[in-house]
């Protein structure tokens, strides 16, 4: 546990340590304390006001009640892990940062396609879950000139919904659909046995969800009877705990880590700032969106092409970001004497600084027309 203490209006605030900016963003408003977020307890809230959490934090009765807890805020896109109906029948403000991290996702989806060696041109998408994340991909795809088949059942719209059995036949088939364990529309284990018996061979599934959306024991048992298609995954079912089993078959593993850009995570710490100025009629920090801005700009880099065959744009693409570089740390934390789940959050918590293509510039002169236009969808400018 850290603790710091700003000039402010006398809050005490909660954190977990993993949340970016804290000091820039709530610093004037009073006493920061940071705890690793898997472990927080309800003794930790006990004179608390403010609670700031990630997702690997199950935010419910049983750690609220009692505490003078008034607003609670995920720093993340997803909100399976807040108990919303409880902390509002018992007037606790709450927000989440829907899309914060949404660009980042794409980019590790195309990344990991690059690293996979598998060029998306004439390729058709499925894409399972089309909210901020499925959608920006979906958008990108469009602009592309890729097909996309999308299924969503809460958007059912979308120009490019499918039934769910089309979306899985497609080329490359993305996951990005929220974990949902009741309603009428749930997706704990969406895809099961016989779904993953519909992506046809030489296909790439692409996790990048919630680990619980693709029932894991049976994504085991498809990939030991036969390895038809590519499999990444960055989220697993049973996280930090994940099966080492499943980790050694899949193509690409990460630690959930797909949307941990630094872009990502401080628009997630501005989101949540701004959402617990307006509930509780805070006034804003001054220039609160430069963090992000100040911050990313120190590590801009200039790339040059390199060219490869036929696709110079995958080898920009690993230039950024290389997704084999999270998959040899995942495998190799697997090997060693400590227990997987601490080395799932150490992973995440010592995750190396990842900036979005849009901190980049690649030299043209090398690259034709139609290959500047593609970056310039995807984020990357040419100078």
């Amino acid at each position: 546990m850290s603790e710091s203490h700003a000039q402010g209006v006398g809050l005490k605030i909660v954190a977990d340590e993993n949340i970016p900016a804290l000091e820039q963003y709530f610093g004037d408003l009073g006493t920061l304390v940071r705890y690793p977020g898997r472990t927080l307890t309800r003794e930790q809230l006990i004179d608390a006001d403010i609670l700031l959490v990630r997702s690997v934090t199950r935010v419910n009765q049983s750690l609220l009640e009692g505490t003078p807890v008034r607003f609670v805020g995920s720093c993340t896109i997803g909100t399976d892990h807040l108990d919303t109906d409880w902390m509002e029948r018992n007037g606790i403000y709450w927000s989440a940062a829907p899309g914060c991290n949404a660009n980042s996702v794409v980019e590790y989806v195309f990344c990991t396609l690059a690293a996979l060696e598998v060029d998306w041109r004439g390729r058709s998408f499925g894409i399972v879950g089309c909210g901020n994340v499925g959608g920006l991909l979906q958008k990108r795809l469009h602009a592309l000139g890729a097909s996309c088949a999308v299924y969503d059942p809460w958007l059912p719209d979308n120009p490019d919904f499918a039934p769910l059995e089309q979306v899985l036949s497609q080329d490359i088939v993305c996951l990005h659909a929220p974990l949902v364990k009741d309603g009428p529309f749930p997706s704990l284990h969406m895809i099961g046995a016989e779904h993953l018996a519909q992506i046809r061979d030489g296909a790439v599934l692409i996790s990048a969800g919630r680990g619980a959306v693709v029932d894991n024991r049976a994504l085991l048992q498809e990939l030991q009877r036969a390895k038809r298609f590519k499999t990444v995954l960055d989220v697993w079912e049973g996280e930090p705990g994940i099966s080492t089993e499943l980790l050694e078959l899949v193509d690409l593993g990460s630690p959930h880590i797909a949307g941990y850009s630094l872009d990502g995570k401080l628009t997630g710490t501005r989101i949540i700032r701004e959402a617990l100025s307006n509930a509780l009629d805070l006034a804003q920090p001054e220039n609160i969106g430069a963090t992000c801005d100040t911050q990313a700009e120190a590590s801009r880099r200039q790339l040059e092409p390199v060219i490869s065959g036929a696709a110079p744009i995958a080898n920009l693409l690993l230039q950024m970001y290389d997704p084999r570089e999270d998959d040899a740390r995942l495998r190799e934390a697997a090997r060693g004497i400590e227990p997987m789940a601490k080395a799932f959050d150490r992973l995440r918590r010592e995750y190396p600084e990842r900036l979005e293509f849009s901190h980049y510039r690649a030299a043209a002169q090398a690259l034709g027309k139609k290959e500047r236009e593609e970056l310039a969808v995807l984020g990357l400018m040419c100078d």
